[in-house]
């Protein structure tokens, strides 16, 4: 499928644009002395994992908290209120993948991009700044009062766009989760890019498990994305 009749490409952020898997690690590492030693990556986000799936989740990042405590308790980790909070507000800090800021420009000379993200607005704010402020339109927990996989985030975003003249045929929708939008965006119709961040790696890491859906395009990196792109729509208005 060809890019070039795309206005709009939307973005999951977590995960796809922000290494979270990164922020969490680091987080455990430097609060968790001698007993994280005990623990490898895959461990310590296996728990995040198990801890964010449990049905009393609350809205993200606020409910890192929580989560802290459960991943204490599974792990034999040090627990307190500080390191809760610690966890929850390390978001502030976490990294964007190497690739992220530099493709993100090149994406914004084709697109307008726009935020998707189950985060808060709080939290948002600071990811869109270590980002570098790239997207058009914002969209937040706190605005579509649903978390993605519901399809009522989609339909909310979907009608907000309307107001910029901006269609459902006209977006193009990239992420990495396969379980919080791949499979659910084709379900609604929408046209995806799946960034497999997660390719060289063994399981599914801090993202909920789910069957592989088919994406319309496939690539490895946010880089690989735009590199398909730039060579097909800067090839043609040469």
């Amino acid at each position: 499928m060809s890019f070039r009749p795309f206005k709009a490409m939307t973005f999951d952020v977590v995960g796809t644009l922000i290494d979270f898997e990164a922020g969490i690690l680091n987080h455990v590492r430097q609060v968790s002395g001698e007993a994280g030693k005990a623990h490898g990556d895959d461990d310590i986000l296996q728990a995040y994992r198990y801890a964010r799936a449990k049905k009393d989740a609350g809205w993200f990042p606020d409910d890192l908290e929580r989560c802290y405590h459960l991943m204490a308790a599974q792990l034999g980790l040090p627990d307190s209120e500080e390191h809760a909070r610690g966890l929850a507000q390390s978001v502030r800090n976490w990294p964007a993948f190497p690739d992220s800021v530099e493709a993100l420009k090149r994406l914004r000379k084709h697109f307008k991009l726009v935020a998707m993200t189950n985060a808060q607005r709080w939290a948002l704010d600071f990811m869109a700044k270590t980002l570098e402020n790239p997207f058009e339109h914002e969209f937040t927990i706190d605005d579509s009062r649903y978390e993605k996989p519901d399809p009522q985030y989609f339909a909310f975003v979907r009608g907000a766009l309307s107001t910029d003249g901006i269609r459902f045929e006209d977006i193009i929708h990239t992420a990495q989760s396969q379980y919080h939008d791949i499979g659910v965006a084709m379900r609604l119709g929408y046209p995806t890019c799946w960034i497999e961040r997660r390719f060289d790696k063994q399981g599914s890491g801090g993202t909920l498990e789910s069957e592989r859906t088919e994406p319309t395009h496939h690539f490895r990196s946010l880089a690989e994305l735009a590199d398909a792109i730039d060579a097909e729509l800067l090839s043609q208005s040469a």
